[in-house]
């Protein structure tokens, strides 16, 4: 490795840690925390309470078991529909990311762990040729990040959608749909639409929907 490809990481790495750090502290915990002080120690204890909030108020082996459970109920249909395929049929599966893919609030890391029963699901799915896309409202500046967190992980990322700054003032719902469309529009069937949050699933656009538990919006 090259001393300028080590320093573009290096700089990389540092963005994505900022980057991840803010969608994982809650806007008041981050304000308090720019209100006492600027300090990196200050920064760590805000992650850490924000772990320890989330990790007390959903137990992670109660939430793993609930993934499961709904896992459960979409691989047989998926091996049902991937079996259906018509001649030359372009099948697709849209996942959300935040607590879908990835286990986004147990804990922090980089990269995130993957959600495993999403992800074993996912594994069978694009080794039948199922194409893996994932729609996330995290905002543009860490797409490069994410998507190499899903590949890291073992998700065949087909394509990643993120938020532009004029997608930050749409309607997530909203925005979700139109980009579940776009997918359509490149000549995909959508078998599945896989989420955590009613604004994932909505608006249509794919055959059958998943949810998984969000346990009343306490995960993102």
């Amino acid at each position: 490795m090259t001393r300028g490809t080590w320093t573009r990481r290096t700089a990389l790495t540092a963005v994505t840690t900022a980057a991840l750090t803010a969608l994982a502290v809650p806007a008041g915990a981050q304000a308090a925390t720019a209100a006492t002080t600027g300090t990196a120690t200050a920064r760590t204890a805000a992650v850490s309470t924000s772990v320890a909030t989330a990790s007390t108020a959903v137990d992670y082996g109660t939430w793993q078991q609930d993934c499961q459970s709904v896992m459960d109920q979409a691989l047989p249909y998926l091996k049902d529909r991937i079996a259906a395929a018509e001649p030359g049929e372009k099948q697709a599966i849209v996942f959300d990311v935040d607590n879908t893919t990835l286990e986004t609030d147990f804990g922090f890391s980089y990269p995130q762990p993957a959600n495993k029963p999403v992800l074993n699901v996912a594994e069978y799915a694009q080794e039948h040729g199922v194409a893996l896309f994932f729609v996330t409202a995290r905002p543009g500046i860490i797409a490069w990040p994410t998507e190499y967190n899903l590949e890291h992980d073992g998700y065949d990322v087909s394509g990643l959608y993120v938020r532009g700054l004029l997608d930050l003032f749409k309607d997530v719902a909203a925005y979700k749909t139109a980009q579940r469309v776009d997918i359509e529009n490149k000549g995909y069937t959508i078998i599945a639409n896989i989420g955590n949050s009613a604004t994932d699933l909505s608006g249509g656009h794919a055959e059958k929907t998943f949810k998984l538990p969000d346990y009343d919006g306490q995960l993102s």
